[in-house]
């Protein structure tokens, strides 16, 4: 897979899995993905406790995962390029 290009932002990555993706989803998912809690992703967004959990449910129905690890882990391994195992970039 190729990585994003220096220009591309994590809100609107060139990888095919995201692409389905709204960029709301996408904040709520990098929050989520830095261990963020519902409560915090709601006021960092200035969105309800709901919206998030709604959010979060489409998120995982998009990408086909069954819960918020996997939904991270698949965040970080193909946008931020950290590899699942190790916790380290691409060399």
């Amino acid at each position: 897979m190729a990585a994003p290009s220096a220009n591309n932002s994590a809100l609107q990555p060139e990888l095919g899995t995201f692409d389905v993706l709204s960029q709301r989803e996408l904040q709520v998912l990098r929050l989520a993905s830095s261990g963020a809690k519902n409560a915090e992703i709601a006021e960092q967004l200035s969105l309800s406790v709901h919206a998030v959990k709604f959010h979060l449910a489409s998120v995982y129905r998009k990408l086909r995962v069954g819960n918020r690890t996997e939904a991270a882990v698949a965040f970080l391994h193909l946008v931020e390029g950290i590899h699942p195992q190790t916790g380290k970039g691409a060399p």
